[in-house]
């Protein structure tokens, strides 16, 4: 589902991988008309696991057509001089709300300076990997911030990566953000910008704004390496009798008092707080002493079963989640159903229906619009040049004949 936020916006995007096709994505939702360019064929990563299982090849990329949905596709040979001009063309097509390259493919024939000759004010957004253009990718930045240390009991001999990408997902905001940003400044300046976003200063940058560098450097301490206790106030994972998994998160006051009352310890609670020397009110003494709390849960969540451990949990307004696969969230959470009008039901050509999320802000008074499922490869390829460039019918005839573009696929198999 799409808003109308940026509906006259329009997008050009040469893209792979996470972060700069989640962009165009994010802003495809909020109602900018983005349009993928990819080689005849697809791209680097236009077959990545998981696939749709097909007996003739491989099948379509559940991870393309999701990160791609709501976008036009066009097909091109980025390889010739003709297929790059077209390219060219398209990215500095005149209209107030066009001029914008979206990429993190980082070629010089889709420089800024190189385009702002065509177009005075042409807005370019690159993410690269490094700052100094140099490769990286999610998981190499990931092992330079010391989060692997100390991630699920892990340490500098024996780090623990995490699996969600959570810096390419962090750069794709920020990429959609700056070009809103420049956008606007466009208007009001009637000047082009060029935005440059590096995987790695998005990470790093984070470390400061959560104060991690900050400890490091003032305090000259690194953080310590706790499992699945939350860091700085009490929070932890238990099991019921029947082997559930919750975690409950103990932050604030109120959450503490809910936690207390539910599990029936405040008596232990006040005689450890007299043992300890400790002011449980306070959230970092609750963290000093995190196994001696945790000691004193334990029981209560092994004495009793998942279903009267959730009734209690949510009687008492605790903070609590259930551990849970993606089959089961699919199957149990309704805050991942079609009771959230964030989900829809979607039909993608070569994958067939399955739910889909669309914009994820609710706003009510805004009308909302089905998403558009991820095209083929050069559905949209005749339509873009005749409409951006006016093309004619026989000139993009010509264009195919000499396999400078292509499209649409017919089939989304490899062989």
């Amino acid at each position: 589902m799409t808003y109308p936020f940026i509906s006259k916006l329009r997008v050009i995007e040469s893209s792979a991988f996470i972060a700069a096709p989640l962009a165009g994505l994010t802003l495809a939702q909020y109602g900018a008309d983005v349009i993928r360019i990819d080689n005849i064929g697809g791209g680097i990563d236009y077959g990545r696991m998981p696939r749709m299982p097909h007996p003739q090849g491989r099948g379509r990329s559940l991870y393309w057509t999701s990160l791609n949905k709501g976008k036009r596709s066009i097909a091109i040979d980025l390889r010739r001089p003709e297929g790059r001009e077209l390219i060219q063309a398209l990215v500095t097509a005149p209209g107030e709300d066009a001029g914008v390259l979206l990429t993190n493919i980082g070629t010089p024939w889709l420089s800024h300076e190189l385009l702002e000759q065509r177009r005075h004010d042409v807005i370019t957004c690159t993410i690269q990997g490094n700052g100094d253009g140099s490769t990286a990718v999610d998981y190499t930045v990931n092992c330079a911030t010391g989060y692997p240390a100390v991630t699920g009991g892990g340490s500098v001999e024996h780090p623990v990566n995490h699996v969600l990408p959570a810096w390419d997902i962090a750069c794709a905001y920020q990429a959609a953000f700056a070009v809103l940003a420049a956008v606007n400044h466009r208007r009001i300046t009637g000047a082009g910008s060029e935005l440059k976003l590096a995987l790695a200063d998005i990470a790093f940058s984070a470390l400061s704004h959560l104060g991690v560098l900050s400890e490091a450097e003032l305090l000259q301490q690194e953080r310590p390496s706790i499992g699945n206790h939350l860091y700085g106030a009490f929070g932890r994972d238990f099991a019921t009798k029947d082997s559930q998994r919750v975690m409950v998160v103990a932050i604030s006051a109120g959450q503490w008092k809910a936690l207390i009352r539910c599990c029936d310890i405040a008596d232990a609670i006040a005689s450890l707080q007299d043992k300890t020397g400790l002011d449980f009110s306070d959230e970092a003494q609750r963290f000093e002493a995190r196994d001696k709390i945790a000691a004193l849960i334990e029981p209560w969540f092994a004495e009793r079963p998942f279903t009267e451990v959730k009734i209690a949990l949510e009687e008492n307004k605790v903070c609590w989640g259930q551990y849970q696969t993606v089959t089961e969230l699919l199957a149990n959470d309704p805050r991942a159903s079609l009771t959230n009008p964030v989900f829809e039901r979607a039909v993608t050509p070569g994958i067939g229906e399955h739910m889909s999320a669309g914009a994820a802000v609710r706003a009510p008074a805004l009308p909302r619009e089905p998403m558009k499922s991820a095209p083929y490869l050069g559905t949209h390829t005749d339509e873009v040049l005749s409409g951006l460039l006016g093309l004619d019918s026989g000139a993009i005839g010509r264009l195919h004949d000499a396999r400078i573009v292509a499209g649409p696929e017919q089939d989304p198999t490899f062989a």
